[in-house]
């Protein structure tokens, strides 16, 4: 009974959504006709197909692959109210990803632009984009994260306690003690407590509603993810105002903002200043970026080397002088594991695709794409192409031996949108898979590869395993 009426309410909306953009194109463009695909039925276009393929094993990745098949690697469609060219390739990569003179911009879905606000990150572009890089980029530095190191192996471990004999969900496990690292370094968020417990029951209802549709109705993911944020804002906003009258004081990311670029009267009189909205939008930004890739990456990276076991790291505990403990310049001196990080990207592919929208006519893979067009990049096709990566779906970290050829290993991304948290992920993960690897040996309990029906790609299962001690 709850599955027909959820849906109806999937039906309902997919009709209301592109009945609204009816209104608005009632023909696809005639540029268009030129680009193989099909824009399915008359106004719901391919939705269907386009929703149904987020329950597949494969995820949202089995909707393009069924159409390259169909029209090659370059294809038009039109799903939930938008025309949307889909494309793969290196070249394709180069051009969408560096954004060069300013052609493309980054594209959300409506629901993450309404929660996460429009001084974030992800919504700015050219010189502003610009400035919130520079001004968040050191304190996620490596020389900046220095100071959180000895928090998160600290947790690691005491994570790590809870497992000797246990079934464990690897899956849900990495997502707490992920959003327990994040919230403790932007705002020195006890891991324990009734702020933790407020904090993570907020974030787990503003994560699930960017997948959610664009229904601002009371009972809605959307709905309530929007109140979810509200209820963050005003957590922030509490925060803010302890930390400038000096009633709390913290060696955390959110000091070091306010410190360093407090609120100014006239923004564009100091570049170098950021008001309360957009440190609340790029606090929010940080928090869901560096939660729901970390959480998948450590997942998959547990399962593969599961399957497929290094020695690096017992070696490093074998070789350690003195003490017990991970250090700093051990953490930092991982080639190996590097490695199996970048595989684990390549292999489950995190992102499936990156969308932007055309700021400018140009030409791709010879066909023309018109200003205010979307186009995604299909990045699972170029991560599991044998051309540029031989047996694609063999785990075999020594592919980066050597240098990757440019634009065809898109783990983090590329150019001026790479993924500014990329040296907090490889920290998290590296002290994390150290103490798993120094304590236990592990089984799965099942073996499944499906994804589940959401935007980043994690296992469906949550990973079940068994551990034991050494």
């Amino acid at each position: 009974m709850e599955l027909s009426i959820l849906l109806t309410m999937v039906l309902l909306a997919v009709f209301l959504l592109s009945f609204f953009f009816l209104m608005r194109s009632m023909a696809s463009p005639k540029e268009m006709e030129g680009i193989p695909g099909s824009l399915g039925l008359p106004i719901v276009g391919e939705s269907f197909a386009f929703l149904s393929a987020f329950s597949k094993p494969s995820g949202i990745y089995s909707f393009v692959k069924e159409r390259q098949q169909r029209y090659g690697k370059v294809f038009k469609t039109y799903t939930l109210g938008r025309f949307s060219v889909i494309m793969t390739g290196r070249e394709a990569s180069k051009i969408l990803l560096t954004g060069k003179d300013g052609m493309v911009s980054l594209n959300l879905f409506y629901t993450g632009q309404q929660v996460l606000g429009p001084t974030s990150l992800l919504q700015t572009n050219g010189e502003a984009h610009k400035r919130l890089r520079r001004l968040i980029a050191e304190p996620l530095s490596v020389d900046g994260l220095k100071k959180y190191f000895q928090f998160i192996n600290t947790l690691a471990i005491e994570t790590l306690d809870q497992w000797s004999g246990k079934k464990v969900l690897v899956l849900e496990e990495a997502s707490t003690f992920t959003l327990k690292v994040i919230g403790n370094m932007i705002m020195s968020l006890e891991p324990t407590g009734e702020e933790q417990e407020k904090f993570r029951a907020n974030f787990k209802l503003i994560s699930s509603s960017f997948a959610s549709l664009p229904l601002k109705i009371p009972g809605t993911a959307f709905y309530r993810g929007i109140k979810a944020r509200d209820r963050m804002y005003a957590m922030l906003d509490s925060i803010i105002s302890k930390r400038r009258s000096g009633e709390s004081i913290q060696q955390d990311f959110l000091e070091s903002l306010i410190i360093k670029h407090s609120q100014a009267a006239d923004e564009e009189a100091n570049e170098d200043k950021l008001t309360d909205k957009q440190l609340k939008d790029n606090i929010l930004t940080l928090l869901v970026a560096g939660h729901d890739t970390t959480t998948a990456a450590l997942t998959w990276l547990i399962k593969f080397i599961e399957e497929n076991p290094a020695e690096e790291h017992r070696e490093i505990q074998a070789n350690r002088n003195g003490g017990s403990n991970l250090t700093w310049s051990e953490v930092n001196n991982m080639p190996y594991t590097t490695k199996v990080i970048s595989e684990t990207l390549r292999r489950a592919t995190i992102l499936p695709w990156f969308s932007r929208k055309a700021a400018q006519d140009f030409e791709i893979e010879g066909y023309k794409i018109v200003k205010g067009w979307s186009i995604n990049l299909d990045v699972v096709s170029i991560h599991h192409d044998p051309g540029i990566f031989a047996n694609p779906e063999k785990f075999d970290p020594s592919r980066f031996d050597a240098p990757i050829k440019t634009f065809s290993f898109l783990g983090f991304g590329s150019g001026p949108r790479m993924c500014p948290g990329i040296n907090l992920a490889k920290l998290e993960i590296c002290i994390f898979i150290h103490h798993l690897v120094c304590r236990y040996k592990w089984r799965a309990l099942e073996k499944d590869d499906s994804v589940q029906p959401t935007l980043v790609r994690m296992p469906r299962n949550k990973y079940p395993i068994a551990v034991e001690p050494l």
